[in-house]
């Protein structure tokens, strides 16, 4: 393991760790009110810019202090020297022996990352311009399915980090698409997704993209084959007595892969394989060939242009200074939240209808990365890790779930995420939006008293339930506009925020041990449900609910 940090030492016994628990209990009592009326200049020093941008987090019960202790753990827990040693390739994610480089999928054309010796931006680039070269010819109608048609329905089979970014992406620059296209996205077992997902689609004009690194990934390839099967017959029944030329599903399928094998086993030719790394986590991957759904969409110049969003934010964490380096404050801020605080959740809000996945590519990005309970040296960790992650696009969250964030019983931390200039091209639309955003931090901060509400002339009996207790803490943070350069920026922006966190957690944020047991059992389970005798292998539940729906599903 690279001797980045101080991981042979718990960090919650660190002196650091220690003067943040006794600085929380001293001002456990203080208010953001309070805060806010000794320091004038608060919104302004506590507000940092980076990569386009601004982020104001003075809604936060932190003052110069805090942060001091919270920066002074992060330089215990050996921060910058892991940041350096991740832009190096050293192998962080030591449970797979692997570095650790999705910074390498954005790095421009002459620069130079290695791993083991070995530059592999070159390397990037040369899969890169493949994508491009692909999506120009499926974009510009040169690539042709197999009846002689141009393909005009994508459909990206995948799931995890194979699914939610590309989906994510899709969604947050579908104004940037070819509307000429459609773009279809297919991710669960439950075969409703599919029949939904090709409906009302022509087979003969339907390029699949199949996203697997290993190509035996269960539900991609279930759903991979079902989607064959489809094609091939809707294909058949198209041509009629002509018949099918023998390289139709290789003009109607492409692959994501790195087992070159399975990927012509299936029949999908291997010029049209397009390979990723180990070094790439799924999570980590929306900016790799995984997101070649996204370039055939964008486009290979904006596309571009998602990258070097990407990279500008990952210079700033490399380069500037901890207390102005926007990932660090992030990370830290939910350290102090999340453990000191005791605040077990963060709602991530974004104020534009194009980011309604955000929040859902956040789920796996946080808690896949540091939803851990063992540390860097293997022991169980003594403190909390990951929050719950969850949240809906504004306005319409307000008229859900805000209730509970103003008024209810636990604190719950809120990212509010928006843009200055609107893509619809109705202003005073922006205007509202924009107003929600400023309006609901400054509740959740100030709320309201009794005694201003009392002075709104409201009914004796009405007055407890318009209270607001406010002190509620909320982040900011504003781009010029949504456009692929900012949503690289805002994406990275969070990836180097679990990053920070996991370093002072002393956990490996890069493997995911956990999602793999449930896999394993149910590669059990599947024969079972075909057998003959009752199923008696399992605990009492699982055996009666395996029964139970043998003899019910009809077949």
């Amino acid at each position: 393991m690279p001797r980045t940090a101080d991981t042979d030492r718990p960090i919650d016994q660190t002196p650091e760790w220690k003067a943040l628990a006794s600085h929380a209990r001293r001002n456990r009592a203080r208010t953001l009110a309070a805060l806010f009326a000794k320091d004038r200049r608060r919104a302004e020093r506590f507000t940092a810019e980076g990569a386009g941008l601004r982020m104001d987090y003075s809604k936060h019960h932190v003052d110069a202090e805090t942060m001091r202790l919270l920066l002074a753990l992060a330089t215990r827990a050996g921060l910058k020297g892991r940041i350096a040693a991740m832009f190096k390739g050293e192998k962080l994610n030591i449970t797979e022996q692997r570095a650790v480089l999705h910074v390498a999928l954005r790095a421009p054309k002459g620069s130079s990352i290695k791993v083991d010796g070995v530059d592999v931006v070159p390397e990037v680039h040369r899969v890169l311009e493949r994508m491009a070269a692909f999506s120009k010819r499926v974009r510009s109608g040169s690539w042709k399915g197999a009846t002689g048609k141009r393909i005009r329905n994508v459909v990206n089979i995948g799931i995890g980090g194979s699914d939610l970014g590309p989906v994510m992406a899709y969604k947050a620059l579908v104004h940037y698409s070819e509307r000429s296209m459609n773009f279809r996205f297919v991710s669960n077992v439950d075969g409703t997704d599919f029949v939904e997902a090709v409906r009302d689609l022509d087979p003969a004009e339907t390029l699949f993209i199949v996203s697997s690194k290993t190509f035996t990934t269960l539900e991609t390839m279930t759903n991979a084959h079902t989607a064959r099967t489809w094609l091939l017959a809707g294909l058949k029944k198209a041509a009629g007595r002509s018949g099918l030329p023998s390289d139709a599903t290789a003009r109607h399928f492409v692959a994501v892969s790195t087992n070159a094998k399975e990927v012509e086993a299936f029949g999908i030719d291997t010029a049209n394989m397009f390979g990723f790394w180990d070094w790439v986590g799924g999570r980590y991957s929306m900016d790799s060939a995984i997101g070649l759904s996204t370039m055939l969409a964008i486009g290979p110049a904006r596309f571009t242009e998602l990258l070097r969003g990407f990279h500008a934010m990952d210079e700033h964490f490399r380069t500037a200074p901890l207390a102005r380096n926007l990932p660090v404050i992030m990370g830290l801020l939910g350290v102090w939240m999340n453990n000191f605080l005791g605040y077990p959740s963060l709602a991530v809000l974004p104020y534009d209808q194009y980011l309604s996945r955000f929040s859902a590519y956040l789920q796996q990005l946080e808690m896949e990365s540091n939803g851990k309970h063992v540390t860097l040296a293997g022991k169980r960790v003594d403190w909390d890790t990951c929050p719950t992650i969850w949240g809906e696009p504004g306005t319409n969250g307000q008229h859900a779930f805000y209730q509970m964030i103003h008024q209810g019983t636990r604190i719950v931390p809120c990212d509010f995420i928006t843009f200055c200039k609107p893509i619809s091209g109705l202003p005073h639309h922006h205007d509202l939006l924009v107003a929600n955003v400023f309006a609901q931090a400054e509740a959740l901060a100030f709320g309201k008293s009794k005694a201003e509400v009392r002075a709104e002339g409201v009914a004796r009996e009405l007055v407890p339930h318009k209270e607001f207790d406010g002190n509620r803490p909320s982040t900011v943070i504003m781009g010029e506009r949504l456009t692929p350069f900012s949503l690289g920026t805002l994406v990275a922006l969070y990836e180097h925020k679990v990053f920070t966190q996991g370093t002072v957690w002393q956990i490996n944020s890069f493997d995911q041990w956990g999602v793999e047991l449930g896999k394993v059992l149910a590669k059990k389970i599947i024969p079972e449900l075909a057998a003959k005798k009752p199923v008696v292998d399992h605990d009492s539940s699982t055996n009666a609910l395996i029964n139970h729906y043998r003899t019910h599903r009809g077949r």
